[in-house]
């Protein structure tokens, strides 16, 4: 079966979004569970390497009022927002196409 271009296009974004999102979401309940010694965490590492290109994205976007501690919360929710943007994109594109996805 042949796939679309574009559909191939969307999925693969919508899939990097949802890494994103629960990386971060996964980074904000280590922090909630390990309070004051996240730094020494490994995964919490991990973690923050694997979301610090959304987190600098969204601190470049947003202005200096915004506190750095709240960057990573509100890179979640455009993270959320994308990911559904995307989705009904997916949705418009599989009706185009006919096909049933």
């Amino acid at each position: 079966m042949l796939m679309h271009l574009d559909l191939l296009l969307i999925s693969a974004a919508r899939a990097l979004v949802e890494v994103a999102g629960f990386a971060l979401l996964g980074q904000g309940l280590l922090a909630l569970l390990t309070r004051e010694q996240r730094h020494a965490n490994v995964f919490y590492k991990i973690l923050v390497i694997i979301t610090a290109p959304v987190v600098k994205a969204v601190r470049r976007l947003t202005p200096r009022r915004i506190l750095d501690a709240h960057v990573p919360i509100l890179a979640f929710f455009l993270l959320l927002w994308l990911w559904l943007a995307l989705a009904l994109a997916k949705r418009y594109l599989c009706g185009l196409h006919g096909l049933a996805c």
